[in-house]
């Protein structure tokens, strides 16, 4: 049975909103919706993402994936590969300090994959990821 695909609504905590702003607005580009004194939303990629206040210290896991020491949580978009190889060049440029480099992982195997991994101002990780043939290989096994 088809899906239609409708956006999803992401909270995330954030310690300065100044910052939030200025990363997700300026450096990713995403418009800036409603907002209060504690929050702000941005429309990220078609996406609801939220920035809420929230101070205090939070740890992020690892874990390996295809030689890689992969950040939980995180959260993120998957592109079309020219809109991604577009991105981690504009970020590259921009100078954004990569968690993971962008690069291919899987190589050569089922769910082959572009991925960069980077941190907002507040640590929250994000991973952009795009496929030569995302229909056979979003959820290929």
């Amino acid at each position: 049975m088809p899906h239609t695909l409708t956006p999803f609504h992401l909270a995330i905590p954030v310690n300065d909103l100044t910052a939030a702003r200025d990363f997700y607005g300026k450096t990713l580009g995403c418009s800036e919706g409603r907002s209060a004194a504690s929050w702000v939303d941005f429309n990220f990629q078609g996406h609801q993402l939220v920035c809420h206040l929230a101070q205090g210290v939070r740890e992020l896991h690892h874990n390996p994936v295809d030689g890689d020491s992969v950040p939980v949580p995180h959260f993120g978009v998957v592109m079309e590969m020219p809109d991604w190889r577009t991105l981690a060049q504009q970020l590259t440029e921009a100078g954004v300090e990569f968690v993971i480099e962008p690069h291919i992982r899987f190589a050569g195997q089922a769910g082959e994959q572009a991925t960069m991994f980077f941190l907002d101002p507040s640590g929250n990780a994000l991973e952009f990821k795009a496929f030569a043939d995302i229909s056979g290989e979003l959820f290929a096994r």
